[in-house]
């Protein structure tokens, strides 16, 4: 039976195959998935940003380098993250994405839980890779999820919504992991926000339903079959406005997340403030700055403004090049209350860009690339994030430092070199605006993907 279509709606035959892809779309069942989702979000940015909330204590106690520090507590859960999401993600295009979540949150959640009973620098090291290997499966598998429960023009605000879990994960991994490691000590927090993911993994594999593929797509039966990793990598290659879009995600990634990500140990040294402190204060900025602007974003990607892929882009490059600025001020304000305006001001920049970036990839690769096409955005942003971030500041540190040691003078420095990056970010926002074709689509040389300009 083939589909009809009236005005923007799609009329589908009635058969029980298309009763359920109706309900998928219309009803209550894909909210609740988006939801669930949501949720495995805030506890995989929990479960990987509590450890920059007690970055400091777990260096005096075990006798470490700003340099090893950066290496153990980023860089080795994004090495691993790495070389283990390319093939997770391309199971996730052709297997069950339930399964491959649950799986993935109920493995990092226990390795989170590991970290609070770490003696040496080795366990530490291996219980962290050990989450990386688990976070590396859930984010492709639950965004390809999404992308099936919601139709073409709908998708840049579900991942939208779907990134509310952003500012919710990291305001728990801050503010939560803050006081309890005040109270109880850093290996504390690893249990607190270790456990929630446990029973959430079982939520995930009994109330989740694998959705049908590709159904609510114009193009579904040509995009339905799998497509190898190595033609998903090919076809980003050649598509200069995809490669634009994801190195501007990654380097704003690098920039702000790698800020947020040493800013906890710049407080304590710079300031004189507590770990549950510290925590408290950007907590409440990560939920209420962060949140507010996840959600300015999923009401603005709904406006016809917006519809247009080349609107978003540029309205990315402008937020991420002036939130640069007061990312630059913040280190050098000479009170706690100042620094903390200015991650006020920097930090809503850093969430709104991940669900419009996300919805556009999702609409410009076809239906059995988008978990392969997720995994390798964020893999890129944790590679930046994880990897280059922490060890590069670390680094750098350490060589302003010198022979006296890491410092608050030392670590501002390394952070200084880090914030110019902003720029070079929204200069790829605006390079991949540049890259679309006149019909608002990232023609590739192959056949033209389904984008929002195409899919009203």
């Amino acid at each position: 039976m083939g589909r009809a279509v009236r005005g923007d709606e799609e009329v589908l035959p009635e058969t029980v195959a298309g009763a359920e892809v109706r309900a998928d779309r219309d009803g209550p069942r894909r909210w609740y998935v988006l939801g669930v989702m949501l949720l495995v979000y805030a506890i995989n940015i929990a479960d990987r940003y509590v450890v920059s909330t007690v970055l400091e204590p777990i260096r005096l106690e075990l006798h470490l380098s700003d340099a090893a520090v950066g290496l153990l507590t980023g860089a080795a859960l994004a090495l691993f993250y790495v070389t283990v999401s390319l093939p997770v993600s391309a199971l996730a295009d052709r297997g069950n994405r339930r399964n491959i979540v649950a799986v993935s949150l109920l493995l990092w959640s226990a390795m989170t839980v590991a970290c609070g009973f770490v003696r040496n620098f080795w366990q530490l090291l291996v219980a962290r890779i050990g989450v990386g290997v688990g976070e590396s499966g859930a984010t492709p598998a639950s965004t390809a999820l999404i992308g099936d429960r919601f139709r073409p023009a709908e998708r840049p605000m579900a991942m939208t919504v779907f990134t509310l879990g952003a500012p919710l994960g990291a305001w728990l991994g801050s503010d939560l992991a803050g006081r309890v490691a005040d109270a109880h000590g850093w290996r504390g927090a690893f249990l607190a926000l270790g456990a929630p993911g446990l029973v959430l993994g079982l939520v995930v594999f009994l109330t989740v339903r694998e959705p049908r593929r590709a159904a609510l797509d114009p193009e579904a039966p040509a995009q339905a079959e799998s497509i190898p990793l190595r033609r998903t990598l090919a076809r980003i290659w050649r598509n200069r406005a995809v490669m634009h879009l994801m190195a501007a995600g990654a380097l704003s990634a690098l920039w702000g997340w790698g800020l947020i990500w040493w800013a906890p140990a710049y407080f304590v040294r710079a300031f004189g403030l507590t770990v549950g402190q510290v925590g408290a204060s950007l907590g409440a900025a990560h939920l209420v700055a962060g949140a507010g602007v996840t959600l300015l974003a999923s009401w603005a990607m709904g406006l016809r403004v917006f519809r247009a892929s080349r609107n978003i882009l540029w309205t990315l490059a402008a937020l991420t090049a002036i939130s640069t600025v007061p990312s630059i001020l913040m280190l050098f304000a000479r009170t706690p209350v100042g620094a903390l305006a200015m991650i006020w001001a920097f930090l809503p920049a850093i969430y709104f860009y991940i669900g419009p970036s996300i919805g556009l990839l999702q609409n410009w690769v076809p239906p059995a690339m988008r978990a392969q096409t997720t995994a390798i955005s964020v893999l890129m942003g944790n590679v930046t994030n994880l990897v280059v971030a922490p060890v590069a500041v670390g680094v750098l540190s350490d060589a302003f430092a010198g022979v006296s040691g890491a410092s608050a003078s030392s670590l501002r420095w390394a952070m200084a070199v880090l914030a110019l990056t902003g720029f070079w970010a929204a200069w790829h926002y605006w390079a991949a605006a540049r890259a679309l074709r006149t019909d608002g689509t990232p023609g590739d040389g192959g056949r033209p993907s389904v984008d929002r300009d195409a899919a009203q």
